[in-house]
């Protein structure tokens, strides 16, 4: 049994004043005011055993932990690089406050592509990985960002089946463009099966955008980057995006992707819609240097990651993949985008959650896990438990 108390909490949904939460084992069994549970010590699972409950400085925050639903690695590995490549990924993102993490993989020949999908769908069922996201190849050759060209291939219903079984059925989310011929059929199949179909490195329509969202697709990746942009004749699916309640709307918060001001009125636009990712490479939590995205060479200096020049595109230079965290995606969107804590914790908790239907996270509610994040005033996290077990409890005073 455990019990945390702080100055505030966030469920997901509400920011309240001071609060409780309780767990035993690996689920959460109370959240609420301090004086709905008086009782601050009580019996362990293991019988007899008494627990004190842990008492927060003035102005943290305990909230539910991250959910990243666009995550490419982390710690110097990347998830499409074996099983070893996936937990040091895993325990990176996991140190800095998310709890549950999908990995995404890159435009990569298809027999690689089933290899590495084997490989993720054992770290699904084995409970390190939410699901997968397949990003490519279904892409937008002219929209291909840090995808290599030359391996993007028109939508097909039948390669997805086969990327699926390969996976052992734990593809949660695809990117596509649902433009080219077959698109809007990929699209309706993945819906039709409970699969997340996101628009994305696209050269779409508004048109276009709005037919994909008609046939099932839920979600847009990275709004604003690898797609065509918002122009007042020609409006895109951006506007798309902004304007449909029908889908959710990703967002990187790193100050490279979007401009401070762009993504603080996005967030505001979306509302309850906007989803926070990290879109990492490798190098999130690693040092700058050199690094492979699927098939491409990509340099990281002062933080930020692009393709190496020559590779990708003729002068190299786009932007591949971020070297973010959820913590730091945050604490971007609060303290240089202007946004309201509320907006941008729900941004990476509750509504990632909802986006890809993972309903025992995202949220702090009995009966959910026992995940959650610590956050001092200043909105580093401080301490994080997943399924009940401390990550991080050294900056938690008692833990």
């Amino acid at each position: 049994m455990g019990v945390l108390r702080a100055g505030q909490v966030f469920d997901g949904e509400r920011l309240t004043g001071p609060g409780e939460v309780r767990w035993e084992g690996d689920r959460l069994t109370l959240v609420g005011a301090p004086e709905t549970g008086r009782a601050v010590e009580g019996q362990g699972a293991g019988g007899g055993r008494r627990e004190p409950c842990l008492e927060l400085p003035a102005g943290w925050t305990v909230a539910p932990g991250f959910v990243d639903v666009h995550c490419h690695g982390g710690g110097g590995a990347a998830f499409t690089e074996g099983a070893e490549a996936v937990r040091r990924a895993v325990g990176t993102h996991r140190r800095a406050g998310t709890t549950s993490v999908m990995a995404s993989t890159v435009t990569a020949p298809l027999p690689a592509l089933r290899e590495q999908l084997a490989v993720l769908g054992e770290a699904v069922v084995e409970g390190d990985l939410l699901g997968v996201h397949l990003e490519g190849p279904w892409l937008a050759p002219g929209k291909a960002g840090a995808h290599d060209p030359g391996l993007l291939r028109a939508p097909d219903v039948a390669e997805f089946d086969a990327m699926q079984a390969a996976a052992g059925g734990t593809v949660r989310m695809v990117t596509v463009a649902p433009e080219p011929s077959g698109g809007e059929e990929l699209v309706r199949h993945l819906a039709e099966r409970g699969v997340v179909a996101a628009v994305g490195h696209t050269e779409a329509t508004l048109e276009e955008a709005r037919r994909a969202l008609g046939a099932g697709a839920s979600a847009f990746t990275h709004l604003f980057n690898a797609m065509r942009p918002l122009h007042h004749r020609e409006p895109g699916p951006v506007l798309t995006a902004l304007q449909d309640d029908r889908a959710w709307v990703e967002l990187i918060a790193d100050g490279v992707h979007l401009a401070p001001d762009v993504l603080g009125w996005a967030l505001r636009a979306l509302g309850e819609r906007a989803v926070l990712v990290s879109d990492a490479m490798a190098a999130a939590g690693a040092p700058d240097g050199d690094y492979r995205l699927g098939s491409l060479d990509v340099r990281v200096e002062a933080g930020v990651a692009r393709l190496a020049p020559g590779d990708g595109d003729a002068g190299g230079g786009a932007i591949a993949g971020s070297t973010l965290t959820l913590e730091r995606a945050v604490r971007f969107a609060i303290e240089g985008a202007g946004v309201e804590p509320v907006a941008a914790l729900r941004a990476a908790t509750s509504a990632p959650a909802a986006m890809v239907g993972a309903a025992d996270v995202g949220h702090l509610r009995p009966g959910a896990w026992a995940d959650l994040v610590v956050l001092d005033a200043g909105w580093t996290v401080r301490g994080v438990l997943r399924h009940g077990q401390w990550v991080r409890p050294r900056e938690v005073p008692g833990a």
